[in-house]
């Protein structure tokens, strides 16, 4: 019996919400026996449980059931942390997505799975919430976008910054640099440059190692679980766990950690989040086939001339965060426009946004970054990564989502996959 509700609560949840929609509380009495008010918690999956899956058990609204890494010793730190040691554990996630009682999946793994695991979910009945970035290409994000789509599954990316928390060194939420973008007091176009001196660190320090000495595999992990679909190397500690970011097989250094947390929300408050640069220049050092390495500046132009800079060595110590012709914003919400903050007043606020992810899931309402507007901008990572390992400015064209007469681009965009992994 407790099966079957489990399984009326979730079904009523998935197919029969829309119909009470315009509730925010819903007594469980009004429901009837055995399923869920929207007041509840909803149960959730996370999987990987390195330092940052162990770090997202706590959210409000949602319980932890299942848990699984191809790390036995990440599993024990996990239900060490866990007060229910009733939490389910598992070292394959295709186990974990098949289970009844399981509404979300949380996806913390290296970003080589997250669209293969992401996919997986969707077409499995599950909403995501994922890390970023949302994929290692923009390939996966294009196949992820269809899988969710299809199956009717609501899609965070863990990346706040366009809708709370104060915005690095802006010193402000995003929300009035979107207010002041649409108050058109800047003019149009737009030239944002994302630097050290605009108070954006790009994590430099995530870089590989070349000549990788092999090790044996420590008993605990399942290396070639662990590998997946990424090309097989000999296993070396400084590959994995916390310094896999400097592998092209697995992210992209800091471009790849940082840049969706720095250029999602730009990519929102200049409106693009239907759209892609037509453009990507780079100037950097060669880059090693294997290893990331550091880069100097990454320049992404858009076909009404605005442009994202990431300014990776601080060259332009007077750069402005936002410049447009008829003035300039700087860290702290400075700008060259007088009395900035009264002639915002006159404006209206930005649209509101659902920002609340337990509230979607319950609701079926999308997602304010969503499976869309995140592959849109996790196409300005993975554009830059391209250019990058090819160390050339490349054109893109953002309605086929490829590049221009560039086959050597293109074969990035959708990275061969180790059998028997495909999305």
């Amino acid at each position: 019996m407790a099966n079957q509700n489990s399984n009326s609560r979730r079904s009523f949840i998935r197919n029969s919400l829309g119909a009470i929609a315009a509730f925010t509380i819903v007594p469980r009495h009004v429901l009837g026996r055995g399923y869920l008010a929207p007041s509840d918690q909803l149960t959730k999956a996370v999987i990987g449980t390195g330092n940052m899956g162990r770090g997202h058990f706590g959210y409000a609204g949602t319980r932890v059931v299942a848990i699984c890494d191809v790390d036995r010793s990440h599993i024990q730190l996990a239900m060490d942390q866990l007060k229910d040691k009733s939490v389910k554990t598992f070292t394959d996630y295709r186990e974990v997505i098949q289970l009844p009682e399981v509404d979300i999946v949380h996806i913390a793994t290296p970003p080589h799975w997250h669209g293969i695991i992401a996919a997986d979910a969707a077409r499995a009945g599950k909403d995501i919430w994922c890390e970023k970035p949302m994929t290692a290409t923009i390939g996966e994000g294009k196949r992820l976008v269809e899988a969710v789509q299809q199956h009717g599954r609501i899609f965070r990316l863990n990346t706040w910054f366009r809708f709370e928390d104060n915005f690095y060194g802006m010193g402000t939420t995003v929300k009035p640099i979107k207010k002041l973008v649409e108050s058109g007091l800047l003019g149009w176009p737009l030239k944002v440059t994302i630097s050290k001196h605009t108070g954006f660190d790009w994590k430099f320090y995530w870089v590989g190692k070349t000549n990788l000495p092999e090790m044996p595999v420590p008993k605990e992990l399942d290396y070639d679980m662990w590998l997946g679909p990424a090309p097989y190397k000999p296993y070396s500690a400084h590959r994995v766990h916390q310094t896999f970011r400097g592998y092209w097989d697995y992210d992209g250094g800091g471009l790849g950690d940082m840049g969706q947390h720095y250029i999602d929300p730009v990519q929102y408050f200049l409106g693009k989040d239907n759209t892609s640069p037509v453009k990507v220049e780079v100037d950097a050092p060669q880059q090693h086939p294997d290893a990331v390495g550091t880069w100097r500046r990454i320049t992404y132009t858009y076909a009404d001339g605005c442009q994202i800079i990431l300014d990776g060595e601080g060259k332009d110590e007077k750069a402005a965060y936002i410049e447009g012709p008829n003035g300039k914003l700087y860290p702290g919400f400075k700008s060259t426009i007088p009395d900035l903050e009264r002639k915002l007043a006159s404006f209206p606020d930005p649209a509101p946004q659902q920002t609340d992810f337990a509230e979607a899931v319950r609701l079926r309402r999308k997602f304010a970054l969503n499976e869309e507007n995140g592959h849109r901008s996790a196409t300005l990572v993975n554009m830059g990564k391209v250019a990058l390992r090819l160390n050339r400015s490349l054109e893109f064209d953002p309605v086929k989502q490829e590049f221009i007469n560039d086959a050597g681009a293109n074969a990035l965009i959708y990275q061969p996959m180790r059998g028997p992994w495909t999305i």
